[in-house]
Protein backbone atom coordinates (compact mmCIF):
# COMPACT_ATOMS: atom_id res chain seq x y z
CA UNK A 1 0.00 0.00 0.00
CA UNK A 2 1.77 3.31 -0.68
CA UNK A 3 0.01 5.17 1.61
CA UNK A 4 1.70 5.31 5.02
CA UNK A 5 -1.18 6.88 6.68
CA UNK A 6 -4.55 8.44 6.20
CA UNK A 7 -8.24 9.58 7.99
CA UNK A 8 -11.76 7.96 7.98
CA UNK A 9 -14.18 10.29 9.32
CA UNK A 10 -16.74 8.87 11.69
CA UNK A 11 -19.99 8.10 10.18
CA UNK A 12 -23.05 8.78 11.14
CA UNK A 13 -25.67 5.93 10.01
CA UNK A 14 -24.99 2.55 10.49
CA UNK A 15 -22.93 0.94 7.45
CA UNK A 16 -25.09 -2.38 7.57
CA UNK A 17 -28.74 -0.66 8.29
CA UNK A 18 -28.51 2.52 6.92
CA UNK A 19 -30.15 3.85 10.23
CA UNK A 20 -29.00 6.46 11.99
CA UNK A 21 -26.27 6.28 14.88
CA UNK A 22 -27.65 8.02 18.05
CA UNK A 23 -26.22 10.36 20.56
CA UNK A 24 -24.15 8.67 22.94
CA UNK A 25 -25.20 5.21 22.11
CA UNK A 26 -22.81 2.15 21.91
CA UNK A 27 -21.45 1.98 17.99
CA UNK A 28 -19.04 -0.78 16.69
CA UNK A 29 -16.31 0.67 14.33
CA UNK A 30 -13.72 -1.43 11.90
CA UNK A 31 -11.29 -0.86 9.35
CA UNK A 32 -11.47 -3.50 6.44
CA UNK A 33 -8.22 -3.34 4.37
CA UNK A 34 -8.86 -3.16 0.49
CA UNK A 35 -6.59 -2.60 -2.25
CA UNK A 36 -7.27 0.96 -2.36
CA UNK A 37 -7.06 2.06 1.30
CA UNK A 38 -9.06 1.54 3.99
CA UNK A 39 -13.10 1.47 4.30
CA UNK A 40 -14.55 2.05 7.30
CA UNK A 41 -17.41 1.00 9.00
CA UNK A 42 -19.50 2.21 11.77
CA UNK A 43 -22.43 0.15 12.73
CA UNK A 44 -25.29 -0.78 15.35
CA UNK A 45 -24.02 -3.41 17.77
CA UNK A 46 -26.80 -5.72 16.57
CA UNK A 47 -25.98 -5.36 13.33
CA UNK A 48 -21.98 -6.17 13.51
CA UNK A 49 -22.71 -9.20 15.63
CA UNK A 50 -25.29 -10.18 12.64
CA UNK A 51 -23.90 -9.09 9.67
CA UNK A 52 -22.45 -12.07 7.40
CA UNK A 53 -18.51 -11.25 6.91
CA UNK A 54 -16.30 -12.78 4.23
CA UNK A 55 -13.64 -10.66 5.74
CA UNK A 56 -11.51 -10.26 8.61
CA UNK A 57 -11.28 -6.51 10.35
CA UNK A 58 -7.77 -4.65 9.96
CA UNK A 59 -9.01 -3.38 13.03
CA UNK A 60 -12.30 -3.41 15.23
CA UNK A 61 -13.25 -1.50 18.27
CA UNK A 62 -15.88 -0.62 20.76
CA UNK A 63 -16.92 2.72 21.16
CA UNK A 64 -19.36 5.43 21.97
CA UNK A 65 -21.18 7.70 18.88
CA UNK A 66 -21.10 11.75 19.69
CA UNK A 67 -23.10 13.57 17.32
CA UNK A 68 -21.24 16.03 15.48
CA UNK A 69 -21.55 19.91 17.23
CA UNK A 70 -21.63 22.71 15.30
CA UNK A 71 -17.77 24.09 15.63
CA UNK A 72 -17.50 28.22 16.12
CA UNK A 73 -15.55 30.19 13.06
CA UNK A 74 -11.97 30.00 13.80
CA UNK A 75 -9.94 33.12 13.27
CA UNK A 76 -8.14 32.76 10.44
CA UNK A 77 -5.07 33.79 12.13
CA UNK A 78 -4.62 32.03 14.55
CA UNK A 79 -1.72 29.34 15.10
CA UNK A 80 -2.01 26.09 14.02
CA UNK A 81 -2.66 23.50 16.76
CA UNK A 82 -1.30 19.72 16.78
CA UNK A 83 -4.70 18.57 15.60
CA UNK A 84 -4.92 20.85 12.59
CA UNK A 85 -1.29 19.93 11.87
CA UNK A 86 -1.37 16.81 11.93
CA UNK A 87 -4.55 16.53 9.61
CA UNK A 88 -2.80 19.00 7.24
CA UNK A 89 0.16 16.80 7.26
CA UNK A 90 -1.74 13.58 6.45
CA UNK A 91 -3.77 14.99 3.45
CA UNK A 92 -0.54 15.89 1.77
CA UNK A 93 1.16 12.90 1.92
CA UNK A 94 4.55 13.64 2.50
CA UNK A 95 6.88 10.21 3.27
CA UNK A 96 9.97 12.60 4.05
CA UNK A 97 7.18 14.22 7.24
CA UNK A 98 6.49 10.23 9.06
CA UNK A 99 8.47 11.15 11.80
CA UNK A 100 6.77 14.53 12.37
CA UNK A 101 3.41 13.08 12.15
CA UNK A 102 4.32 10.24 14.07
CA UNK A 103 5.54 12.24 17.08
CA UNK A 104 2.09 14.59 16.69
CA UNK A 105 0.34 11.32 17.20
CA UNK A 106 1.96 10.34 19.81
CA UNK A 107 1.54 14.19 21.31
CA UNK A 108 -1.97 13.92 20.83
CA UNK A 109 -2.60 10.38 22.53
CA UNK A 110 -0.81 11.65 25.49
CA UNK A 111 -3.10 14.71 25.19
CA UNK A 112 -6.00 12.45 25.41
CA UNK A 113 -7.21 13.83 22.17
CA UNK A 114 -6.16 10.67 20.49
CA UNK A 115 -7.11 7.03 21.45
CA UNK A 116 -4.92 4.30 19.74
CA UNK A 117 -7.49 1.72 19.05
CA UNK A 118 -4.82 -0.93 17.55
CA UNK A 119 -1.54 -1.41 16.26
CA UNK A 120 -0.87 -4.13 13.33
CA UNK A 121 3.09 -5.49 12.65
CA UNK A 122 3.32 -5.62 8.91
CA UNK A 123 5.30 -8.28 6.75
CA UNK A 124 7.44 -5.54 6.13
CA UNK A 125 8.46 -5.22 9.63
CA UNK A 126 6.48 -1.81 9.72
CA UNK A 127 3.63 -1.10 12.49
CA UNK A 128 0.59 0.43 11.29
CA UNK A 129 -0.89 2.47 14.50
CA UNK A 130 -4.88 3.29 14.26
CA UNK A 131 -5.69 6.28 16.35
CA UNK A 132 -9.18 7.46 16.78
CA UNK A 133 -10.29 11.54 17.56
CA UNK A 134 -12.02 11.51 20.65
CA UNK A 135 -14.14 14.09 19.78
CA UNK A 136 -14.88 13.82 16.09
CA UNK A 137 -14.82 9.81 15.85
CA UNK A 138 -11.71 10.41 12.53
CA UNK A 139 -9.87 7.46 12.32
CA UNK A 140 -5.98 8.13 11.69
CA UNK A 141 -3.72 4.77 10.10
CA UNK A 142 -0.05 6.06 10.46
CA UNK A 143 3.23 4.37 9.97
CA UNK A 144 5.41 4.08 13.41
CA UNK A 145 8.39 4.74 11.95
CA UNK A 146 10.82 3.31 14.52
CA UNK A 147 12.46 6.92 15.42
CA UNK A 148 15.79 6.41 16.82
CA UNK A 149 16.17 7.71 20.48
CA UNK A 150 19.50 9.49 19.30
CA UNK A 151 16.89 11.70 16.41
CA UNK A 152 14.13 12.46 18.66
CA UNK A 153 15.22 15.76 19.54
CA UNK A 154 15.38 16.64 16.14
CA UNK A 155 12.02 15.88 15.41
CA UNK A 156 10.27 17.72 18.29
CA UNK A 157 12.41 20.37 17.20
CA UNK A 158 11.18 20.56 13.71
CA UNK A 159 7.50 19.92 15.59
CA UNK A 160 7.60 22.49 17.83
CA UNK A 161 8.89 24.95 14.99
CA UNK A 162 6.20 24.14 12.96
CA UNK A 163 3.48 24.06 15.92
CA UNK A 164 5.37 27.80 16.52
CA UNK A 165 4.88 29.22 13.08
CA UNK A 166 8.83 29.49 13.13
CA UNK A 167 9.16 27.45 10.08
CA UNK A 168 7.34 26.07 7.04
CA UNK A 169 6.15 22.78 6.24
CA UNK A 170 8.85 23.39 3.05
CA UNK A 171 11.72 24.02 5.65
CA UNK A 172 11.06 21.57 7.83
CA UNK A 173 10.84 18.58 4.82
CA UNK A 174 14.19 20.33 3.48
CA UNK A 175 15.92 19.50 6.42
CA UNK A 176 15.48 15.95 6.17
CA UNK A 177 14.23 13.35 8.08
CA UNK A 178 16.33 11.61 10.59
CA UNK A 179 17.34 8.07 9.85
CA UNK A 180 15.32 5.16 11.03
CA UNK A 181 15.94 1.78 12.38
CA UNK A 182 14.26 -1.23 12.93
CA UNK A 183 15.68 -2.22 16.09
CA UNK A 184 15.11 1.53 18.19
CA UNK A 185 13.86 1.28 21.58
CA UNK A 186 10.34 3.09 20.46
CA UNK A 187 9.34 6.10 21.92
Amino acid sequence: MSQEWNIRSRGHVCTICEKPLLDKTPVVSALRETNGGYERYDCHPECWKTAERDWEPFSQWDGVYLAPVKEEKKDPLKKEDAGELIRKLITLDDPAMKNVVYVLAVMLERSKILIERDAKPQPDGTIRRVYEDRKSGDTFVILDPRIRLENLAEVQSQVVALLSGTKTLGEVAVEGSPAEGATAPEI
